[in-house]
């Protein structure tokens, strides 16, 4: 038997933790990089809070948001590739802060010079896998946000 399987299967398992063993009001925030590994980002939030990242991108399709008081102790962990998120970003007035506090560092950031937009892409899980997609112009401004059926997946999956 290879080894390489069980790495595998011990790296996706350490990749998807989701931080249910920790304690809000009692969890710092070094227990929690301790327990979900290195954040991948690390923002500002407001009353003095700080959120820090932890997206499973892509295999794991969630990224979590671990909130800290200005305390230095946890809030609460959140799964942030939601639809209700994808709704709150509203085209010609979000920005591209109000895209990382919300849901994160993206998988990818494609250019698309000619359309004068970068997009950026999160893998997520709703139903089925599914993609978000954030469309961001040059000034920092979201034109366009929306989810859909993962198509890749599905051609995976074949006819249901």
């Amino acid at each position: 038997m290879r080894a390489w399987p069980l790495a595998l299967l011990l790296l996706a398992g350490c990749a998807g933790y989701d931080g249910r063993t920790l304690v809000p009001g009692q969890s710092s925030a070094a227990e929690v990089e301790k327990i979900m590994g290195p954040a991948a980002d690390k923002r500002a939030g407001p009353d003095g809070e700080s959120v820090l990242w932890f997206p499973r991108l892509p295999a794991g399709r969630v990224s979590y948001a671990a909130r800290i008081g200005k305390d230095d102790r946890l809030i609460a962990v959140e799964q942030r590739l939601t639809k209700e998120n994808v709704e709150r970003l509203k085209p010609g007035v979000s920005r591209e802060a109000d895209v990382r506090d919300l849901l994160g560092p993206p998988e990818r950031i494609d250019a698309f010079p000619r359309q004068q937009r970068d997009a950026w892409t999160y893998q997520a899980q709703g139903i089925q896998p599914q993609l978000i997609v954030v469309q961001v112009s040059p000034d920092g401004v979201v034109r366009e946000a929306y989810m859909y059926d993962d198509p890749a997946q599905s051609a995976r999956d074949g006819p249901r």
